[in-house]
């Protein structure tokens, strides 16, 4: 009989950390829907829109072959939306095929001949959300923030939300346990970025961003970062953090930059409160180049 034992709990712990998942060791309903998606690799279906959409290994390869061709689907996040229908319709109009979105053997054979003749960059998603982040530092007032905690800390986020709207941020919050309602109320309000703080993540402090195996947020990566190294170097907090890329479902759903911070023990958290708060807009107000009258 077939045994969960340690070298099992190990192999999943190592699998998780390989797919930017919290390295529990344990094979909950993430995590096995990861161990799904890595079983696909593209050429093995065809891939149209569907609902719910197609996640898989294939998507992302064909995400990121259209990316460095030049056609936009936006991030490769492995997930068969109406972006990525888009860029494979338009690769099929150029290709002179039929632009029915579906891609099948045939499109999966145009897209790999093509790739040949292509290099290995991040390819469009990431020149433009870099384009976006300079934007957005250009215009700080038009800075939209979706605020959001999964259980635990709304004591937290009312207080983070507080202050940033006293620096004239449109702000929107939302508590609520399911990741990818957090990541459609933010597409929704078309966020400039979203902040989420959750209770844990494998009792350590970590600020993670979306980062893929040829892609990473270069906005959520440099407000991520900012915010670790503040937490960190904040003699009143009691805890360290540090920014890691990871895939987890808000980060990857999201379109625009985003952070999850999670944060333990939580009874520090709370306690700490006031002062976390401020360094979390100090963070977001260096990110955007807005002035700041907060202390440090």
């Amino acid at each position: 009989m077939a045994e969960f034992d340690v070298p099992t709990g190990r192999a999943v712990a190592e699998f998780q950390a390989a797919r930017g998942l919290h390295r529990s060791g344990i094979c909950d309903e993430a995590t096995w829907l990861a161990l799904v998606e890595a079983s696909w690799k593209l050429g093995d279906r065809w891939l149209k829109l569907s609902s719910p959409y197609i996640r898989g290994d294939d998507v992302g390869q064909l995400q990121t072959a259209l990316l460095r061709l030049g056609f936009d689907c936006g991030r490769p996040d492995g997930i068969y939306g109406p972006l990525t229908v888009r860029a494979v319709q338009r690769f099929q109009r150029n290709s002179g095929m039929q632009s029915d979105g579906v891609c099948g053997p045939d499109t999966v054979r145009l897209l790999l001949m093509n790739s040949r003749q292509t290099g290995d960059g991040p390819g469009v998603a990431m020149l433009r959300e870099m384009t976006g982040l300079s934007a957005v530092r250009h215009d700080g007032e038009d800075v939209r923030i979706v605020v959001g905690q999964f259980g635990g800390l709304s004591a937290l986020t009312r207080q983070v939300s507080r202050a940033l709207r006293q620096h004239a941020a449109n702000v929107l919050t939302i508590d609520e346990p399911d990741p990818s309602v957090h990541a459609a109320v933010a597409n929704r309000h078309r966020a400039t970025a979203y902040l989420g703080f959750e209770a844990g993540g494998n009792e350590r402090c970590t600020v993670s961003y979306f980062a893929a195996p040829t892609f990473e947020s270069v906005g959520g990566r440099a407000l991520a970062e900012r915010l670790a190294e503040r937490i960190s170097a904040n003699a009143h907090l009691p805890f360290a953090s540090s920014a890691e890329g990871m895939r987890v479902a808000v980060l990857r759903e999201t379109r625009m930059p985003a952070v999850l911070c999670s944060l333990w023990p939580v009874r520090d958290v709370l306690a700490g409160a006031p002062v976390l708060a401020d360094v979390v807009v100090e963070a977001v107000l260096a990110w955007t180049g807005a002035p700041s009258t907060l202390s440090s």
